[in-house]
């Protein structure tokens, strides 16, 4: 089958990627671990996740911040901004208990891991809007470094909860200060 411009592709060796550009022997197909890639159109390593509704001229080139809106939206569907984040083994099974200084009050009891998927999807999304910050056409590199700094310290703010995380390289980190943690 011929890809045209805009096909998701899933590659045995890449993972997904789209079709950015139909050339006379290959495909230009931006991946999300590997960037850009040229394909042989003779390789046959790949499945079609989703092709186009509507045929795209095979003139028209699509510019890097199309391919990269695609690629997010792609991710976000199928869950691909997310690594896998392990709780701390001495937390599995564990629950969370919220007890109101009112003793007539009920307690509220959550799993932990019901916890922690949202510090860590909370966690993903202040990822993707650093990126969003940092790509963004419109904005002045002052306007980026503020607004990075805020998120820093929102990452710093976080560090309480860096007791979940199995693996310190999951950890937030703030501003660097050694009483974040």
């Amino acid at each position: 089958m011929v890809l045209t411009v805009g096909t998701i592709i899933d590659h045995e060796r890449y993972g997904q990627g789209v079709v950015a550009r139909v050339n006379f022997t290959d495909y230009e197909v931006y991946f999300e671990r590997s960037g850009k890639i040229s394909i042989l159109k003779t390789n046959t390593d790949y499945e079609i996740v989703e092709q186009p509704e509507t045929k795209y001229d095979e003139a028209e080139k699509l510019t890097f911040e199309d391919v990269e809106k695609s690629l997010t939206v792609i991710l976000e569907k199928y869950n691909g901004l997310h690594e896998n984040v392990l709780l701390g083994d001495k937390w599995t099974g564990g629950k969370m208990i919220l007890q109101p200084a009112n003793a007539s009050m009920q307690n509220k009891e959550i799993p932990i891991e019901t916890f922690f998927h949202k510090i860590v999807m909370l966690r993903d999304r202040l990822r993707v809007l650093e990126q969003n910050i940092n790509s963004h056409a419109k904005l002045s590199d002052e306007d980026k470094i503020n607004m990075q700094q805020y998120i820093t310290r929102i990452y710093g703010t976080l560090t309480t909860f860096n007791v979940l995380f199995k693996e310190k390289n999951d950890n937030f980190v703030g501003t660097g200060s050694k009483n974040e943690e």
